[in-house]
C-alpha cells in the first residue's frame, strides 16, 4: 500500500487523453483565426467604415431629411363607430385618387423604372 496512485491513470486506453488535446487544439485554432481575421480586419481599415458597429454616425451629407407623413392608424381598442368609418373612407378616396392618377394602374408599367423614380 506504500503505491502512489496516478491522479489520472489512463491505462492503455489514450482515448481519453485524445479528447482532451483535440478539444485544447480546437479552442487554439479557433482563438488564432480570430485573432488573425481581427488584425485584417483593423489593418485594412474596414473597422472605421463599419455601418453596423454602435455609435456609428452617418456623414452630414450622407443624412436625408425624412418626409412627416401623416399617418391613419386606427387603434385596435378604439370603437369602429360612424365618425371613424368616415375618416377611413376619407382616407381610402386620397389613395384611389393617387392610384388612378395611372393610366393602367395595375398594369406592370407601374412599376417601371420611371414611375418608382429610378434614374439613373
Amino acid at each position: 500500500m506504500t503505491e502512489k496512485k496516478k491522479r489520472f491513470d489512463w491505462g492503455e486506453n489514450k482515448g481519453g487523453m485524445n479528447l482532451v488535446f483535440l478539444g485544447i487544439a480546437s479552442v487554439a485554432v479557433a482563438v488564432i483565426t480570430v485573432s488573425v481575421s481581427l488584425i485584417i480586419y483593423h489593418n485594412s481599415g474596414d473597422i472605421y467604415l463599419d455601418r453596423s458597429r454602435p455609435g456609428f454616425l452617418p456623414d452630414e451629407e450622407e443624412v436625408e431629411a425624412e418626409e412627416v407623413e401623416e399617418d391613419y392608424d386606427f387603434g385596435k381598442v378604439e370603437k369602429l363607430d360612424a365618425g371613424a368609418i368616415e375618416e377611413y373612407l376619407k382616407n381610402l378616396n386620397i389613395e384611389v385618387k393617387a392610384i388612378d392618377t395611372y393610366e393602367k394602374p395595375f398594369d406592370a408599367s407601374v412599376l417601371s423604372d420611371e414611375n418608382l423614380g429610378i434614374s439613373e
